[in-house]
């Protein structure tokens, strides 16, 4: 690689790093609806900066869900087409006391930004504005930039808009930054990510709210009931009971106990839930949670029997299962196990589907040598228990593509939970990477 575009990559990211603490000063929540202009914000500020990048072309799109820009930069003859892809909607941020300054106050301490957003994805986002302002707007290869204001919560229209627009999507390598590393100096490559599908069970017990001194004992109450049913989706050691999802093993090397404990913050006392290494339960194995229950907080409780309670219960699936079938096993479970009779109503969400990545070709053998140059060292394979929905449906819209993802974050940047962050020089040698690999890709 020339000294002159590495010069020109170095002189870009000062500026590029504002561009990213402006970015997660938006707080552009998906999930909430109060957030939609939000959300539409930095998507438009996203498409402003990629036409100063140089953009031949720039397009606000939507298919009836939150906005996503399209912006081209047309393929040189005889060169691949490469499309970048990551999200700027961000997760909410929980309780804002916890966090040790304010998620929308980008703020740097330590040589880690912290913010929500910071890492995950707008950190994605920035990198590959950066790569395209190195070039000076003239990449070697054909780009398009896709950046989504719905990954967040399962990327419900990416279906109609990769149909939408197929066309102009269409391309030979498909590069995603929305993961992780495996150090700040160890780059990795992601092979395979859970599915995620996830939904919501009502329960109901009687008709109306009932004195739980004149009808207690007989009469159930529903958040009871829903208590007692959400307690079947697990064994006694947290191995997921829902008859019928797949299960894999990992080769990967077993994390040690403490390691995890620590990185996770369990309480003392508190086990690890389920069996096999910490590899397998994280990447190869089913997870269920309850992310939310719809009933009185302790402040508003009454000496009342509830007559309903719902929850939404999220499912991650193993690489190797189908979103489809694994809403079916769900929601044969909790109709079958609903206590006393109560009268049970599921009502399906969003869904994903899990992905695993082959890494043999010409393309993954480039990367590996542009990503071992930009960090000193070489580039691991590794899994992900989260979910990126977006890779599955694109590969499917993108048949024979080579599909690579890529970190942006690293064990620490603590995505979706308090003091999220950005490890800053782990973000320049993220940048400098995909620069080196676009500039490999051409013939």
């Amino acid at each position: 690689m020339s000294n002159t575009l590495r010069t020109a990559l170095a002189a870009v990211l000062p500026a590029t790093r504002l561009d990213l603490v402006e970015l997660a000063r938006i707080p552009s929540i998906s999930s909430d609806a109060a957030h939609a202009a939000d959300v539409r914000l930095v998507i438009d500020r996203v498409a402003e900066l990629a036409t100063d990048a140089g953009a031949a072309a720039v397009e606000v799109v939507s298919a009836g869900g939150h906005p996503a820009v399209i912006a081209t930069w047309p393929a040189p003859p005889g060169t691949p087409t490469v499309l970048l892809y990551a999200h700027a909607d961000v997760q909410p941020t929980g309780p804002i006391e916890h966090w040790t300054s304010p998620p929308f106050e980008p703020t740097e301490r330590d040589g880690r930004l912290y913010g929500r957003g910071a890492a995950d994805d707008k950190a994605g986002v920035a990198m590959h504005l950066a790569v395209l302002r190195a070039f000076g707007g003239t990449p070697p290869v054909g780009v398009v930039l896709f950046v989504e204001g719905e990954e967040e919560i399962g990327s419900p229209t990416l279906v109609a808009l990769l149909a939408e627009h197929r066309d102009v999507l269409r391309s030979d390598v498909i590069v995603i930054a929305d993961s992780a590393n495996a150090g700040v100096d160890i780059p990795a490559f992601t092979t395979s990510l859970r599915g995620l599908v996830d939904a919501y069970v009502e329960v109901q017990t009687h008709q109306t709210p009932l004195h739980s001194g004149v009808y207690g004992g007989p009469a159930g109450d529903a958040l009871t009931a829903l208590c007692r049913l959400l307690a079947t989706l697990h064994t006694d050691d947290g191995t997921v009971a829902v008859e019928g999802l797949h299960v894999g093993t990992s080769t990967a090397a077993d994390v040690p106990e403490e390691q995890f404990r620590a990185a996770v913050g369990m309480v003392p006392g508190m086990q690890l839930l389920g069996c096999g290494t910490v590899p397998d339960r994280l990447w190869n194995k089913p997870a269920i949670s309850v992310l939310g229950l719809d009933a009185p907080s302790t402040a508003e409780a009454s000496n009342v029997l509830l007559p309903r309670a719902r929850a939404k219960v999220s499912l991650r699936l193993a690489p190797g299962d189908e979103a489809g079938s694994a809403l079916k096993a769900l929601t044969a479970h909790l109709e079958r196990h609903v206590p006393w009779g109560a009268a049970v109503t599921v009502v399906t969400g969003s869904a994903g589907e899990p992905f695993a990545l082959s890494t043999t070709g010409d393309v993954y053998d480039l990367a590996r040598a542009a990503f071992a140059e930009a960090y000193g060292n070489e580039a691991v394979e590794m899994g992900q228990g989260g979910s990126i929905p977006f890779i599955a449906e694109f590969a499917r819209a993108n048949p024979g593509a080579t599909v690579l993802v890529t970190g942006v974050g690293d064990p620490s940047s603590n995505w979706h939970g308090i003091d999220e962050s950005l490890h800053l020089v782990m973000w320049e040698s993220a940048c400098l990477a995909e620069l080196l690999l676009l500039e490999s890709l051409a013939p």
